[in-house]
């Protein structure tokens, strides 16, 4: 079974850098909605997106935040590891069949507090910049070495 890990404070270094990737699917889009309760048509009714100036559907903004904290939880500084705060600037819309790429930065560190500030830039397949931002976060103390869990089985239905 495929195995994750963390950086701990003490191994993160200003200037240390990580990615994650995500392909956004129609799916990833509906089940945001679903739990988050945001049904703006703009995101979830083809007919309706047409008539906008994205000319089709957009993923949520937020559910571009919600693949930043996948790729703070998961790589960097990973598992354990506690979201304090996220500032967020919407440049492009994404829409469904992007891929994105997060890629984090570290900053600053904090020692008295064992803060870590993150740059957080999301790029779409085309490399054009479509969310900014900086995460701040607390890193884990302790070294983790972890099963990947698996990703639950959720159905969609009417």
């Amino acid at each position: 079974m495929p195995k994750i890990s963390n950086y701990t404070y003490d191994e993160i270094t200003i200037g240390q850098t990580a990615t994650y990737s995500k392909l956004i699917e129609e799916r990833d889009v509906q089940l945001f909605a679903a739990v988050s309760g945001d049904v703006n048509p703009v995101h979830l009714d083809a007919a309706f997106a047409a008539t906008t100036q994205f000319k089709s559907c957009i993923a949520h903004g937020m559910l571009s935040g919600a693949i930043i904290s996948a790729a703070i939880a998961m790589e960097l500084p990973g598992p354990g590891t506690i979201y304090l705060g996220q500032s967020l600037r919407f440049r492009l819309p994404v829409k469904l069949g992007d891929t994105i790429t997060v890629n984090l930065k570290v900053i600053e560190k904090t020692d008295k507090r064992g803060f870590v500030t993150l740059d957080c830039n999301v790029f779409n397949q085309d490399e054009q910049l479509v969310v900014t931002g900086t995460a701040e976060v607390m890193a884990p103390k302790e070294k983790l070495v972890l099963e990947r869990p698996t990703l639950p089985t959720v159905r969609i239905g009417d």
